[in-house]
């Protein structure tokens, strides 16, 4: 299969790339020291229109498709701004994607163009304290009031840009899990205000990432009409499942890139640092295990947009999309964490970077799915394992 990209999407690549070359090392470097989020970033994706990439065109989209989505996100994530500046745009790639499948006309015209023209912002409330990937087992529950509108109560955890959000995509019980007739439904999906006379956000002080806030989440009597219910009652846990392959290439791909970063910097410190008289790179002891990271960075990237291809031709990808998080974030983490160690004390000081990317690239590792749960997925459906769980 030929993965050259064509014009369009090096067109593509070198638009996003210019944007990002803006908000340069510097830039990025006060983010994570401030934790003020990148507005001025995420302005500048929405004046470039890359906030819709996969956005359907009648809504002001682009209504391109994943491949386009993962070589923008790789782009970004490449860039000086790594997880930080993926994370200030991740949720409008993909996120809104079960509004697209399951929302109506209206909810379409009148959620998806503020999203795309960067005048809101929204957050995903999905996972909890108790539940973590069992999604089946949340608590947050929508009661209906007299009126058929909804008052929920619950708590969200882990919800990223909710410092920032205007809406929320939010997930919670409409059944008790013990009266439905799967533990997967009963489940339904909003998309409403976030309305901070009834939630209330708590950041989550964290390693990594300090610019994109992530936060504990309590929902305590919110209302919702009933208008703000996405498709079918009950449903909700469904619509969710058409954006999991999507976000699996694209956060792989976000670490691939991160890792790529990371790989350059300390290929060029291996070049100019000298040491005993001579550049260290030209130890291979050094250079070894950066030639390792660029193999497993090419292997990831490639297993990346094999994934995004066989989405985009409606071809079963749920094996690779998983393969491509998988190994985009393992090769990403290692990358990072060598150019620590190529760097040696350096590699511990802010000024070189190094560090910031490796805090960051812990995070393909953890979300939004476990690398275990990962592995357990491709033994099960690629190689017909029994279910170990």
């Amino acid at each position: 299969m030929d993965f050259r990209l064509t014009d369009e999407q090096e067109a593509i690549r070198d638009a996003v790339a210019k944007i990002c070359e803006r908000f340069d090392d510097a830039y990025w470097l006060d983010r994570d020291e401030t934790g003020e989020f990148p507005h001025d970033f995420h302005k500048a994706m929405a004046d470039g229109g890359w906030l819709g990439i996969a956005m359907p065109e009648e809504y002001g989209g682009a209504g391109l498709g994943v491949t386009e989505a993962a070589i923008m996100m790789h782009t970004v994530a490449k860039s000086s701004g790594a997880q930080s500046a993926a994370s200030a745009i991740h949720i409008n790639i993909f996120g809104p994607h079960p509004l697209v499948v399951a929302g109506n006309e209206d909810q379409k015209r009148a959620h998806l163009p503020p999203l795309i023209k960067g005048e809101q912002k929204t957050c995903f409330g999905v996972t909890e304290p108790d539940a973590g990937l069992d999604t089946t087992s949340i608590k947050t529950r929508a009661e209906k009031d007299g009126n058929g509108n909804y008052v929920v109560h619950g708590r969200k955890m882990w919800t990223s840009t909710a410092q920032e959000a205007d809406k929320i995509l939010l997930l919670a019980r409409t059944t008790p899990k013990e009266a439905s007739k799967k533990s997967t439904d009963g489940i339904s999906l909003f998309y409403t205000d976030f309305n901070r006379d009834y939630i209330e956000a708590r950041v989550i002080p964290k390693m990594g990432r300090k610019s994109v806030d992530s936060n504990a989440v309590f929902i305590d009597g919110l209302p919702v009409p009933k208008e703000d219910l996405i498709g079918e009652e009950g449903k909700g846990f469904y619509y969710l499942l058409h954006g999991l392959n999507p976000e699996r290439v694209l956060v792989g791909i976000e670490a691939v890139g991160i890792g790529q970063n990371a790989l350059a910097r300390a290929t060029e410190y291996a070049k100019d640092r000298v040491v005993f008289g001579r550049p260290i790179g030209m130890n291979q002891s050094i250079q070894h295990p950066l030639a390792v990271n660029w193999a497993e960075l090419e292997a990831a990237y490639m297993m990346c947009m094999l994934a995004a291809d066989r989405y985009d031709r409606g071809e079963d990808c749920g094996g690779e999309a998983n393969a491509a998080k998988y190994l985009g974030a393992e090769a990403g983490f290692k990358a990072a964490t060598q150019a620590v160690m190529t760097h040696g004390g350096m590699g511990y000081a802010k000024e070189y970077h190094v560090e910031r990317l490796m805090r960051e690239s812990m995070i393909a590792r953890i979300a939004p799915v476990s690398m275990q749960m990962i592995l357990n997925y491709i033994a099960e459906r690629k190689l017909g394992l029994p279910r170990s769980y």
